[in-house]
């Protein structure tokens, strides 16, 4: 056994670790139905996957990165809720899935394209509570009419 390597395949699944708790602290804070753990989960199971598909034979890579966003994707599906006010939970549901694809990219080598897309998923949802307080404070500043 060659302990380099296995550090090196421990400290992506940690990397993917990381990555899925920053997005599902997020989402925790929000009252989001997924949340820390979830994302923490479902970064790290892919990142898994992508690591063992490397070492089971030549077609696995490929046939595990198709199959993964399947899986991922009947778990988001348990997260839109149809209510009265309407539909909810799809972005949570897409950022699960875009989750997915940053653990995936993490257990094929894909670092750098993982951090972005991580940063660029929580970057989503931050967007959204700074247009939410800028339209607060323009209703704020306007005098009425």
């Amino acid at each position: 056994m060659d302990w380099g390597f296995e550090l090196m395949l421990v400290s992506r699944v940690g990397l993917a670790a990381l990555l899925g708790a920053a997005v599902g602290w997020e989402r925790e804070v929000h009252d989001s139905p997924a949340g820390l753990r979830t994302y923490m989960m479902v970064t790290m199971g892919a990142a898994l996957f992508a690591l063992v598909s490397l070492h089971a034979g030549p077609n696995a890579p490929t046939q595990l990165a198709a199959a993964v966003p399947t899986g991922v994707g009947f778990l988001g599906a348990g997260m839109i809720l149809r209510g009265e006010k309407g539909i909810s939970g799809l972005t949570t549901a897409a950022s699960v899935w875009g989750m997915a694809a940053v653990g995936l990219a993490i257990g094929y080598g894909m670092l750098l394209i993982a951090v972005l897309s991580a940063l660029l998923i929580l970057g989503v949802f931050l967007l959204r509570y700074w247009s939410k307080s800028l339209m607060h404070a323009g209703h704020a500043c306007r005098e009425p009419e």
